[in-house]
């Protein structure tokens, strides 16, 4: 039986931590953020096609991020909306790349920009979607342990209050 699950979350996810971001890119520039990360230990490189790392700022990072989720999300061929077109072979792995991008972006706007959020009043609402998002991705095993490394703190905590499990 093929891998199935229904693609509306993956848009859902991506649209939300899109918003979110939004929220905080005015505190999110090249000098407050020159350094892709989510804490210490946790830096981010951007791949080019060669798989030559660079390390951009993280608002390049993101916009790279979030611009190349789009183009697959808008992709017939990987994520077809018309009637009778088949989903690629390699769509499970698009989606997990995809679920990795979100993350490491999840985990910055956690680590360096969460204190902007609160006068805001969005914790709730990035925590709910984060919680949300966790549990998805744990449904169908769309991250690695390790890509969720820097968030572990939180996604202990939410499956302690029972919210993960």
């Amino acid at each position: 039986m093929p891998f199935r699950f229904p693609c509306n979350p993956v848009f859902d996810f991506y649209v939300y931590v899109n918003m979110f971001y939004g929220s905080i890119s005015d505190f999110c520039t090249d000098r407050d953020c020159p350094i892709m990360s989510a804490g210490p230990g946790f830096e981010y490189p951007l791949l080019d096609g060669q798989k030559k790392a660079s390390k951009p700022t993280a608002p390049q990072y993101i916009l790279v991020a979030l611009s190349s989720i789009q183009d697959l999300i808008n992709d017939e061929n990987v994520f077809p909306t018309k009637d009778g077109n088949e989903f690629p072979a390699t769509f499970r792995q698009n989606v997990k790349t995809i679920f990795k991008q979100l993350m490491r972006i999840f985990a910055h706007m956690y680590h360096s920009h969460f204190d902007k959020m609160l006068p805001l009043y969005q914790e709730g609402h990035l925590n709910s979607l984060f919680a949300h998002f966790v549990r998805f991705a744990r449904e169908f095993d769309l991250l690695e342990k390790k890509d969720m490394l820097p968030m572990q703190e939180l996604v202990d905590f939410f499956g302690n209050e029972g919210i993960l499990n």
